[in-house]
Protein backbone atom coordinates (compact mmCIF):
# COMPACT_ATOMS: atom_id res chain seq x y z
CA UNK A 1 0.00 0.00 0.00
CA UNK A 2 1.09 3.32 -1.02
CA UNK A 3 2.70 5.74 1.76
CA UNK A 4 0.23 8.35 2.09
CA UNK A 5 -2.67 5.60 2.31
CA UNK A 6 -0.84 4.51 5.24
CA UNK A 7 -0.35 7.92 6.51
CA UNK A 8 -3.84 8.97 6.10
CA UNK A 9 -4.95 5.59 8.02
CA UNK A 10 -2.20 6.39 10.66
CA UNK A 11 -3.27 10.21 11.13
CA UNK A 12 -7.16 8.39 11.67
CA UNK A 13 -6.21 5.97 14.03
CA UNK A 14 -4.28 8.20 16.13
CA UNK A 15 -7.76 10.49 16.21
CA UNK A 16 -9.75 7.66 17.18
CA UNK A 17 -7.66 7.30 19.88
CA UNK A 18 -8.30 10.85 21.38
CA UNK A 19 -11.96 9.95 20.79
CA UNK A 20 -11.89 7.39 22.57
CA UNK A 21 -9.73 8.82 25.65
CA UNK A 22 -12.25 12.04 25.82
CA UNK A 23 -14.76 9.89 26.08
CA UNK A 24 -13.36 7.84 28.84
CA UNK A 25 -13.01 11.18 30.59
CA UNK A 26 -16.36 12.20 30.03
CA UNK A 27 -17.53 8.55 31.42
CA UNK A 28 -15.62 9.32 34.49
CA UNK A 29 -17.32 12.50 34.93
CA UNK A 30 -21.00 11.11 35.34
CA UNK A 31 -21.34 9.99 39.16
CA UNK A 32 -22.54 6.70 39.82
CA UNK A 33 -23.61 5.27 43.51
CA UNK A 34 -20.05 4.79 44.49
CA UNK A 35 -17.51 8.10 45.41
CA UNK A 36 -14.60 8.46 43.03
CA UNK A 37 -12.20 11.55 42.25
CA UNK A 38 -12.47 11.31 38.44
CA UNK A 39 -15.56 12.74 39.32
CA UNK A 40 -14.79 16.32 39.59
CA UNK A 41 -12.43 16.02 36.63
CA UNK A 42 -14.32 18.98 34.69
CA UNK A 43 -14.57 21.04 37.98
CA UNK A 44 -12.61 24.65 38.15
CA UNK A 45 -12.42 26.50 41.49
CA UNK A 46 -12.07 30.61 40.48
CA UNK A 47 -8.25 30.21 42.61
CA UNK A 48 -7.29 33.87 43.33
CA UNK A 49 -9.27 35.25 40.24
CA UNK A 50 -7.92 32.07 37.87
CA UNK A 51 -9.90 29.09 36.69
CA UNK A 52 -7.82 26.51 38.36
CA UNK A 53 -8.76 22.59 38.09
CA UNK A 54 -10.18 21.68 41.13
CA UNK A 55 -7.24 18.77 40.61
CA UNK A 56 -4.71 21.13 41.31
CA UNK A 57 -5.87 22.55 44.56
CA UNK A 58 -6.86 19.31 46.66
CA UNK A 59 -5.98 15.71 47.49
CA UNK A 60 -9.22 13.31 47.56
CA UNK A 61 -10.15 10.78 49.83
CA UNK A 62 -12.65 7.82 49.37
CA UNK A 63 -12.71 6.14 53.11
CA UNK A 64 -15.69 4.90 52.66
CA UNK A 65 -18.10 3.53 49.13
CA UNK A 66 -20.05 7.13 49.26
CA UNK A 67 -18.27 9.39 51.00
CA UNK A 68 -15.36 11.44 49.71
CA UNK A 69 -12.77 13.87 51.68
CA UNK A 70 -11.51 16.87 49.38
CA UNK A 71 -8.06 18.01 51.33
CA UNK A 72 -7.03 21.57 49.82
CA UNK A 73 -3.36 22.38 49.53
CA UNK A 74 -4.06 25.95 50.22
CA UNK A 75 -6.80 26.58 53.35
CA UNK A 76 -7.45 30.13 51.90
CA UNK A 77 -9.04 28.10 48.65
CA UNK A 78 -11.70 26.44 51.04
CA UNK A 79 -14.72 28.32 50.56
CA UNK A 80 -14.24 28.73 46.78
CA UNK A 81 -13.26 24.65 46.29
CA UNK A 82 -16.48 24.38 48.52
CA UNK A 83 -18.84 26.54 46.61
CA UNK A 84 -17.80 25.06 43.33
CA UNK A 85 -18.67 21.70 44.78
CA UNK A 86 -22.06 23.01 45.55
CA UNK A 87 -22.84 24.71 42.66
CA UNK A 88 -21.57 21.37 40.47
CA UNK A 89 -24.15 19.81 38.57
CA UNK A 90 -23.12 16.54 41.16
CA UNK A 91 -26.23 17.31 43.11
CA UNK A 92 -23.62 17.38 46.36
CA UNK A 93 -24.04 19.17 49.45
CA UNK A 94 -20.45 19.34 50.83
CA UNK A 95 -19.39 20.56 54.70
CA UNK A 96 -16.57 21.86 55.84
CA UNK A 97 -14.83 21.09 59.51
CA UNK A 98 -11.95 23.82 58.40
CA UNK A 99 -9.84 21.15 57.42
CA UNK A 100 -11.36 18.91 54.60
CA UNK A 101 -14.31 19.27 52.92
CA UNK A 102 -16.46 16.53 53.62
CA UNK A 103 -18.97 14.94 50.60
CA UNK A 104 -21.52 12.34 51.53
CA UNK A 105 -23.19 11.12 48.29
CA UNK A 106 -26.74 10.67 48.61
CA UNK A 107 -28.53 6.97 47.18
CA UNK A 108 -28.76 7.81 43.65
CA UNK A 109 -32.87 7.82 42.89
CA UNK A 110 -34.60 5.72 39.77
CA UNK A 111 -34.78 9.02 37.97
CA UNK A 112 -31.14 10.25 38.45
CA UNK A 113 -29.70 6.81 37.67
CA UNK A 114 -31.88 7.30 34.09
CA UNK A 115 -31.01 10.70 33.23
CA UNK A 116 -26.76 9.89 34.23
CA UNK A 117 -27.41 6.61 31.70
CA UNK A 118 -29.08 8.65 29.20
CA UNK A 119 -25.94 11.03 29.45
CA UNK A 120 -23.53 8.51 29.42
CA UNK A 121 -25.45 7.53 25.91
CA UNK A 122 -25.26 10.93 24.75
CA UNK A 123 -21.70 11.39 25.63
CA UNK A 124 -20.57 7.77 24.09
CA UNK A 125 -22.94 8.64 20.87
CA UNK A 126 -21.50 12.39 20.44
CA UNK A 127 -17.69 9.64 20.52
CA UNK A 128 -19.16 7.34 18.19
CA UNK A 129 -20.23 10.20 15.46
CA UNK A 130 -16.41 11.78 16.05
CA UNK A 131 -14.70 8.49 15.37
CA UNK A 132 -17.64 8.54 12.25
CA UNK A 133 -16.49 12.06 11.12
CA UNK A 134 -12.50 11.12 10.93
CA UNK A 135 -13.59 7.59 9.06
CA UNK A 136 -15.32 9.94 6.24
CA UNK A 137 -12.37 12.58 6.43
CA UNK A 138 -10.00 9.58 5.79
CA UNK A 139 -11.94 7.83 3.13
CA UNK A 140 -12.43 11.27 0.97
CA UNK A 141 -8.05 11.31 1.21
CA UNK A 142 -8.07 7.88 0.09
CA UNK A 143 -10.53 8.81 -2.63
CA UNK A 144 -8.94 11.67 -3.84
CA UNK A 145 -5.28 9.60 -4.03
CA UNK A 146 -6.87 7.05 -6.31
CA UNK A 147 -8.64 9.93 -8.46
CA UNK A 148 -5.63 12.11 -8.71
CA UNK A 149 -3.80 8.68 -9.90
CA UNK A 150 -1.47 8.54 -6.81
CA UNK A 151 -2.09 5.06 -6.02
CA UNK A 152 -4.27 1.92 -7.90
CA UNK A 153 -7.53 1.55 -7.31
CA UNK A 154 -6.58 -2.20 -4.78
CA UNK A 155 -4.17 -0.10 -2.42
CA UNK A 156 -7.50 2.36 -2.04
CA UNK A 157 -10.01 -0.76 -2.11
CA UNK A 158 -7.26 -2.15 0.80
CA UNK A 159 -7.01 1.03 2.92
CA UNK A 160 -11.15 1.33 3.03
CA UNK A 161 -11.19 -1.86 4.18
CA UNK A 162 -8.36 -1.34 6.95
CA UNK A 163 -10.32 1.98 7.39
CA UNK A 164 -13.60 0.05 8.07
CA UNK A 165 -11.91 -2.17 10.88
CA UNK A 166 -10.30 0.48 12.43
CA UNK A 167 -13.62 2.54 12.71
CA UNK A 168 -15.28 -0.71 13.99
CA UNK A 169 -12.46 -1.52 16.61
CA UNK A 170 -13.01 2.18 18.19
CA UNK A 171 -16.76 2.11 18.10
CA UNK A 172 -16.75 -1.03 19.93
CA UNK A 173 -14.31 0.31 22.90
CA UNK A 174 -16.50 2.99 23.00
CA UNK A 175 -19.77 0.56 23.09
CA UNK A 176 -17.92 -1.32 26.07
CA UNK A 177 -17.01 1.44 28.05
CA UNK A 178 -20.98 2.44 27.74
CA UNK A 179 -21.49 -1.25 28.97
CA UNK A 180 -19.62 -0.89 32.05
CA UNK A 181 -20.63 2.71 32.97
CA UNK A 182 -24.36 2.07 32.24
CA UNK A 183 -23.15 -1.11 34.97
CA UNK A 184 -21.56 1.11 37.47
CA UNK A 185 -24.99 3.05 36.81
CA UNK A 186 -27.22 0.64 37.70
CA UNK A 187 -25.53 -1.22 40.75
CA UNK A 188 -27.44 -0.46 43.98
Amino acid sequence: MDGSIDDSLFAAEEKMEKAVEVAKEDFASIRTGRANAAMFNKLTVNYYGAPTPLQQLASFQTPEARTILVQPFDKGAMTEIEKTLRESDLGVNPSNDGNVIRIILPQLTEDRRRDYIKLARSKGEDAKVSIRSIRRKAKEEIDRFVKDGDVGEDDGARGEKELEATTRKYVEQIDDLLKGKEADLLEV
